[in-house]
């Protein structure tokens, strides 16, 4: 995830921002809030993305650790509904259906900032678009 984010932060932290910044008089911890961090959400979105998604769907771990089935997450219970329950496939696509359902709507969401940064358009030569792909449908 450190790559991901390393990769993305130096084409999208244009310096002609920050060193506009820095002639207007901001201090850096001003420029890095202010600037920066509003310039990398969508990076940010991106790693929080994946990050939630691989602990969602974390099977092995869960398995190991917990003995408690209270406590286990929705792949554990579509398991053991599979395994020790009867095998029927409603109720078991059901279930998928609502372990992805958080999912989907976190990408709903969080897509429009995966679409364009908050930068675009600020350098000469970029434009910014950010509305999402449902929004457009809608119009």
């Amino acid at each position: 995830m450190y790559f991901l984010g390393h990769v993305y932060s130096h084409p999208s932290v244009a310096t002609e921002l920050i060193e506009a910044a820095r002639i207007g008089g901001a201090s850096e911890v001003r420029i890095f809030f202010t600037m920066v961090l509003r310039l990398l959400a969508p990076a940010m979105v991106t790693i929080f993305l994946f990050i939630f998604i691989a602990t969602w769907n974390n099977y092995l771990l869960p398995l190991m650790m917990l003995s408690s089935e209270e406590l286990q997450p929705v792949t554990l219970g579509l398991y053991s509904m599979m395994v020790y329950f009867s095998p029927d496939k409603g109720a078991v696509m059901m279930g998928a259906l609502l372990g992805v359902t958080l999912l989907i709507i976190i990408f709903l969401g969080l897509q429009k900032y995966w679409h364009a940064g908050l930068a675009a358009g600020s350098v000469k030569g970029k434009t910014a678009c950010i509305s999402s792909p449902i929004e457009n449908l809608l119009i």
